[in-house]
């Protein structure tokens, strides 16, 4: 099969000036904070599905089954591993966005980043945002943290970013940046911190974190309404679950205690930090100062 053959296009969308914010389920994707935060984009951004990626190639089907439902009750349909992008053109901002929301696959991480790259060139991606979510040692009742990273290091410097030092094993989301890196499209990544004693999936307060992030490092507004609404719900019944059992509750104030010995250390005047629209101008600026 022709590489480019795996993606399957839907449609043809006249974008202007894209960014991609993309994330997948897996290994990348602790409670499903990821993944749910971009569907929760391309849901309330209204984008249209333009392009797949044939799933043969890259899953091996006994490792991540597709899995078999029933359509109105009576017929049998099958849902194989999906890497879906999605269009929306958002009126009154700099760009107009493309949201992949895929499954990390098996196989050919080599080729299946090539084919992301090959949609994204196509659909005159300018910037790529990743998103991710990974367990950590923090309380639930305290604020999600999110680290920002970036190759890039006009990009670290412009958008106040860190470069990424971590070394061992890595998730497409890593074979991802390098692709990009290497076809010369800017990137970033966003991560999540989640609780690890919690198993409650998807992580609607993780997720809302993300989203809030994203929207503002590209200045593009999105209705977040019933991501905070499950994030309270969240938080009360983990409130309820963990006053339930001494032992629970007392790692939970041991952690709590360390995250605040943590924020105390890296405190900082809150008036050097740029505003919201300060790192949106910054990138915005960014990218129409790069060479075509």
């Amino acid at each position: 099969m022709e590489e480019h053959a795996a993606v399957e296009w839907l449609d043809t969308l006249d974008l202007d000036r894209p960014v991609l914010i993309a994330a997948f389920r897996g290994w990348n994707d602790a409670g499903d904070a990821a993944s749910f935060s971009a569907q929760h984009l391309a849901s309330v951004w209204g984008a249209e599905r333009f392009a797949t990626i044939d799933p043969e190639e890259f899953y091996d089907f006994q490792a991540v089954r597709p899995q078999v439902r029933l359509v109105g009750g009576a017929t049998r349909q099958i849902d194989w591993p999906s890497n879906e992008f999605f269009g929306a053109k958002l009126l009154g901002t700099p760009h107009d966005v493309v949201v992949l929301v895929g499954t990390e696959p098996n196989l050919r991480w080599k080729t299946f980043s090539r084919l992301i790259t090959h949609v994204a060139d196509r659909s005159s991606v300018e910037l790529v945002i990743t998103l991710g979510a990974l367990l950590a040692d923090v309380p639930h009742s305290r604020p999600t943290h999110i680290t920002g990273t970036a190759g890039d290091e006009e990009l670290i410097e412009r958008l106040h970013l860190q470069r990424s030092r971590y070394e061992g094993p890595t998730g497409i989301v890593g074979v991802l940046h390098d692709t990009f890196a290497r076809a010369g499209v800017p990137s970033a990544s966003l991560w999540a911190a989640v609780p690890h004693y919690l198993s409650v999936t998807p992580n609607p307060k993780a997720a809302l974190a993300l989203v809030n992030k994203a929207v503002e490092l590209i200045q593009a507004p999105a209705d977040v309404s019933d991501l905070e609404a499950a994030t309270r719900v969240y938080e009360e019944k983990v409130d309820e679950i963990v006053s339930s059992d001494e032992d629970i509750r007392g790692y939970v104030r041991l952690l709590e205690e360390r995250a605040d010995e943590r924020d105390r250390e890296e405190q900082i005047d809150l008036t050097d930090l740029p505003s919201g629209d300060t790192i949106a101008a910054e990138l915005e600026d960014f990218l129409r100062n790069r060479e075509p």
